[in-house]
């Protein structure tokens, strides 16, 4: 009797100790991958136009929300993603987001991708808008600058 006792608690904690696999069916990735965006969602068009007042409003968000990773001019060199040793966009460079539409851009703020956490409903649809806009304007800027 005691030997049946002392076979079981043994194997409980054999069982509670041993590395746990994976299911089968599980993803390596956090977030839907760029290929995973619908193409309903990157064929959206931006519905807010880039306006002194859309980079305004979206400039608040950037501050709470993006900055940290992303850098206060875009360039990806955020104190978070520095700390975190995240590789981040340079959105200054006009190269990175050409082949982007604004609806794929859309898509990422709200749903998120890779370590970026998803904005979701927190943030409003034309807010999000917003901050597509404002993402864009960092590459314009760093193309004004270089009087291009």
């Amino acid at each position: 009797m005691y030997r049946k006792l002392l076979l079981l608690a043994l194997l409980v904690l054999l069982a509670a100790f041993s590395p746990k696999k994976p299911p089968s069916n599980a993803t390596t990735e956090k977030t839907p991958s760029y290929q995973g965006i619908p193409v309903s969602a990157a064929k959206q068009a931006n519905p807010v136009a880039a306006s002194p007042e859309s980079l305004a409003r979206a400039k608040r968000w950037w501050a709470m929300d993006c900055e940290m990773c992303h850098g206060k001019n875009g360039d990806g060199k955020g104190e978070t993603a520095k700390e975190m040793k995240l590789t981040m966009e340079d959105f200054t460079n006009s190269d990175m987001l050409k082949d982007r539409t604004d609806g794929e851009i859309f898509y990422i703020i709200k749903n998120g991708h890779n370590d970026m956490p998803a904005e979701g409903e927190r943030v409003k649809n034309d807010e999000t808008w917003d901050l597509v806009n404002y993402v864009r304007a960092f590459a314009k800027k760093n193309a004004d600058a270089k009087g291009q």
